[in-house]
């Protein structure tokens, strides 16, 4: 009787279990890439996905999640739901106090640019592009010293201030900035408050990445880049205490970690 045995085991395991497949780093922060058969739908949250021809879609977990939903409805009917934990981080937290409060607050033109400059860049992020220009990878878009890290956060005067979402890259001004990755660009702006010259690059299926504080912007608004390309210069524009490139990365209004989909920062010169 030890095939029945088998065959009940068999049994017990669903026909779809080996038809979805997630690949990366289920982290804080992190960015992993999904396969299910084609036609099949896909929400994560409360977000309807898109899914690709080769039934490729993106997943992305916020600096503070611990546990997602994914519910999968297949062309043929079947439906099911995962909950995915996700691992969490340790965050670097820096407290300063006494400063005097009107370096810590804003004025109330300063935060109307600011929100201004955020709903322009939250714009640019619900792009939900059909191509998977991310498909190739990531580089680094400068190399130099890594100055700061994501997911890091101040606490001013006892006021936490929002967290540091992206790697800082200590490089002088002038230096070359690439695309991280083949895309187009979705905003280009020469004067963002807090930013200075900054540009939005879409991969698709809603995954961008930010380039901030740049001297010099080569890319105008639409054209299409190849990864590697030069998009613009280092720089300390905007609220920066020196030159670098501040680079991040967006899964539409998630913010994640890129250098979670990077190698390690190579030597420069290496």
């Amino acid at each position: 009787m030890r095939w029945l045995t088998v065959f009940v085991l068999l049994l017990a395991i669903p026909a779809h279990a080996n038809e979805v497949t997630l690949t990366g780093r289920m982290v804080q922060g992190g960015l992993v890439t999904g396969r299910v058969p084609a036609g099949t739908g896909v929400v994560f949250g409360s977000r309807s996905l898109r899914v690709g021809e080769d039934g490729t879609f993106l997943l992305g977990f916020g600096r503070d999640t611990t546990r997602a939903s994914l519910a999968l409805t297949y062309p043929d009917g079947r439906s099911e739901t995962r909950t995915l934990t996700i691992a969490r981080r340790d965050w670097l937290i820096q407290r300063v106090d006494g400063l005097p409060q009107q370096t810590v607050t804003p004025d109330e033109a300063e935060l109307q640019r600011i929100r201004d400059d955020a709903a322009l860049a939250a714009e640019a992020r619900k792009r939900d592009s059909a191509e998977p220009l991310f498909g190739a990878g990531f580089i680094w878009p400068v190399i130099g010293p890594i100055s700061g890290v994501y997911g890091s956060q101040r606490i001013l005067n006892g006021q936490p201030r929002t967290p540091h979402y992206g790697v800082d890259i200590a490089v002088p001004t002038g230096t070359p900035v690439k695309a991280a990755a083949d895309g187009v660009a979705s905003l280009v702006h020469a004067d963002m408050f807090l930013t200075g010259q900054t540009v939005i690059l879409d991969h698709g299926f809603g995954l961008s990445t930010v380039y901030v504080h740049m001297s010099a912007i080569s890319v105008t608004p639409g054209q299409r880049v190849k990864q590697g390309e030069i998009i613009g210069k280092v720089g300390a524009t905007g609220r920066a205490t020196g030159p670098h490139l501040h680079w991040g990365m967006n899964l539409f209004d998630v913010r994640l970690d890129p250098a979670l989909l990077v190698p390690p920062m190579p030597k420069p010169g290496g």
